[in-house]
């Protein structure tokens, strides 16, 4: 009988340390599922939303519209339409909130960042700009300046990666200074860190020493998470490309740049390690004074550029110019994934062809094509806004910077008009 009570309870204990052995077994099988098949997926789905501060499509988006100064009001109404086309092809309906900027801002509002505008933004999908400044305004103290309201728009809705492509257009190829061999087929994304750096280091100002001689200076300093996050970005951005990556530096003579270098290379290790399932990055390193030389000298060779505040505002400029005009290219202003982005052309104000119809819209046509893709989750509707402004080019119509001797040129309200026309017949026959 003892005995009999020995085996029952042995075989009990038996049969829950098999329950037991089961659940263990049961709980590692799931462990191994979650950590290698189901988190890499939704870190990929988080990787792929990185840049969207609409996480998907929407039937009506809040759009600020910022027209500012010069030829801006012009190209937005161009753009309006044009989005407004876009929409009615593809589900879904844009509700604009126009506020003031820059210099129209200083004359109405006596600063160039109204506290209305920022309320807007804040409270936006997305954000649509023109331009700003002119020579009206250039004699201001800098706090009454168009360009100042620019920057503490960036610094206010913390917007500290900008993407500028700069995509030869075939149409366009005999309007660049370069050869059409070196620049055929170039297709290259600078992504710039927009809210560090020299221009907003501290300390900073202009000082009188006891000689009597003024001495300028300014402070390029970054911080760790300020190089990490645009490194990501650009990992990420390069990645949805051709999976090359260039960084560029100047960390033969900078103690900064010796901190960028090492930082990007350990974001890069990072996110090999993290998204096992997302595309390689190749990535590359590169001085600054040889980039800018490289950039002219073979531009092909580069696909994802990713670099800081100032080496960045040059190299973007220099970009533009290998596809022949500041008229034809968009770019995106892009911080936190759930705050708006700011997509506006990277051309000026043009004060002195304001109101004559003589403005190009299509660089801010292409804006709001990325404003689609990057921020608002409408990537087929951005296709269909690109798709637009190339047929209109392939048609022969240009405005007078882009024209050639065999074009049919069109003035700023037309131009529009004409990529309103082709969004239809576009949509009509797909």
């Amino acid at each position: 009988k003892k005995d009999k009570k020995i085996t029952k309870k042995t075989t009990t204990t038996y049969i829950l340390f098999l329950a037991k052995m089961r659940v263990f077994t049961l709980g590692l099988v799931l462990n191994v599922v979650v950590g290698f098949v189901i988190e890499p997926r939704q870190n990929m789905q988080a990787l792929r939303k990185k840049l969207y501060a609409v996480s998907e499509a929407k039937s009506l988006y809040d759009i600020t519209l910022l027209a500012g100064d010069g030829i801006g009001p012009e190209i937005t109404a161009a753009t309006v339409k044009a989005v407004e086309a876009v929409g009615s092809n593809c589900g879904f309906e844009v509700r604009w909130d126009e506020q003031l900027i820059g210099g129209v801002a200083i004359d109405e509002k006596k600063t160039p960042w109204p506290k209305e505008t920022l309320e807007s933004c804040r409270k936006a999908d997305s954000i649509l700009l023109a331009a700003i400044g002119g020579p009206k305004w250039d004699g201001n103290p800098r706090e009454l300046r168009p360009e100042t309201g620019l920057l503490q728009m960036r610094k206010d809705l913390g917007l500290f990666a900008n993407l500028r492509p700069a995509k030869a257009i075939n149409q366009l190829i005999d309007a660049s200074s370069l050869k059409p061999e070196i620049i055929q087929d170039v297709d290259i994304m600078v992504v710039r860190e927009l809210t560090g750096d020299v221009y907003f280091g501290e300390p900073k100002g202009i000082d009188l020493d006891e000689n009597g001689q003024r001495t300028g200076y300014n402070n390029m300093i970054y911080k760790q998470y300020e190089i990490e996050r645009i490194a990501d970005v650009a990992l990420d951005v390069a990645s949805k490309r051709n999976g090359k990556l260039c960084s560029v530096d100047k960390a033969n003579v900078l103690d900064v740049s010796q901190l960028w270098r090492d930082i990007v290379i350990a974001r890069h290790q990072h996110f090999s390690q993290q998204y096992t399932d997302a595309p390689k990055v190749e990535l590359s390193h590169m001085y600054v004074d040889n980039a800018a030389m490289q950039l002219i000298r073979w531009p092909k060779q580069f696909d994802t550029i990713v670099t800081g505040n100032i080496f960045g505002d040059i190299l973007s400029d220099e970009a533009s110019m290998l596809v022949g005009s500041l008229g034809m290219l968009p770019s995106a202003s892009l911080g936190n994934p759930d705050a708006p982005g700011v997509f506006e052309p990277i051309h000026g104000s043009a004060p002195d062809i304001a109101g004559k119809d003589l403005a190009n819209p299509l660089a801010m046509i292409l804006s709001a094509a990325m404003m689609l893709k990057y921020d608002l989750a409408q990537p087929k509707a951005a296709d269909l806004l690109e798709k637009a402004v190339d047929s209109v080019l392939q048609d022969g119509k240009r405005t007078k910077d882009i024209a050639s001797d065999d074009s049919i040129i069109i003035g700023c309200e037309a131009m529009g008009e004409a990529v309103v026309e082709a969004i239809h017949s576009l949509a009509a026959s797909s």
